[in-house]
């Protein structure tokens, strides 16, 4: 029986078979439109322990220092909280998780030309999602390639257990973790349009290249959920939501794991 509301049986086979599915403009170009002028106003001043950019810093030494990621931004901005709860998002999720999802983080990237990508890693590391896992929902609000910093996913590691990541080249990742893939598998980049949503399994070995342009910001809007039947999460990301905008309280995740401890895991990307 076909219990799936809004995806195809190939695209859900594709998401268990390869741990992603790219879902083609989920956001219309007014969301969008809404979506960028809210994160250029909130560009424009600090909003302390979400958004903490150096507003006269030099871009040439590093960019990211202007423009750092904004963290939890629908703790602060109601139109952030709206497209965190994005209905044809939720959709998607409810297919892949067979059950409501809970929506645990919002973030945005503006990753402005020349940004150091971020090195390989999981998700589910640091939000510890029990049982079930997280899936991320990853939207493209500039197109995304190559050359300006796409999201990079190595195909079928959605298996692969959670590991005790090794430390990154800080030339390349502006993190400090990194997961090394498993033999003979390798990262392949995801090319995306605006609009475009990445979905991808909380185990899924992913990152993303440098932006070698000069000119092309990559700016994305990314969310994580987890399945409504979990009970335990990491302590950063409470409360969850359910679609109506009320607050969930799971049990917090107490701190250990693959490392025998907790070290510097408070967010993904």
């Amino acid at each position: 029986m076909n219990t799936l509301k809004t995806l195809t049986d190939a695209q859900k086979k594709q998401f268990e078979n390869e741990g992603y599915l790219i879902v083609k403009g989920l956001f219309a170009k007014a969301e969008l439109e809404e979506i960028e002028e809210t994160f250029e106003k909130i560009s424009h001043a600090a909003v302390p322990g979400y958004f903490e950019p150096e507003l006269d810093a030099a871009s040439a030494s590093d960019p990211l220092k202007r423009y750092p990621r904004v963290m939890h931004p629908h703790r602060f901005n109601e139109t952030a909280k709206k497209y965190m709860l994005h209905r044809p998002v939720l959709n998607v999720l409810e297919d892949l998780y067979q059950e409501p999802p809970l929506a645990a983080q919002s973030m945005f990237y503006y990753k402005p030309p020349g940004a150091r990508g971020q090195a390989l890693h999981q998700d589910n590391f640091y939000l510890k999602v029990e049982p079930g896992n997280c899936i991320a929902a990853w939207t493209a609000v500039d197109g995304a390639d190559e050359e300006n910093g796409s999201l990079l996913v190595v195909p079928k590691t959605q298996e692969y257990e959670i590991v005790c990541p090794e430390h990154a080249d800080a030339k390349e990742s502006f993190t400090t973790h990194y997961v090394k893939p498993p033999k003979d598998q390798k990262a392949m980049p995801v090319v995306m349009e605006p609009g475009d949503v990445l979905f991808f399994n909380g185990n899924l070995i992913h990152g993303s290249y440098r932006n070698k342009t000069k000119d092309r910001f990559r700016r994305s809007f990314i969310c994580h959920y987890a399945n409504e039947s979990a009970t335990h999460i990491g302590e950063h990301y409470q409360p969850l939501y359910r679609a109506d905008g009320s607050e969930v309280e799971l049990v917090v995740n107490p701190d250990g794991g693959p490392c025998g401890f907790e070290f510097d895991t408070l967010y993904p990307h």
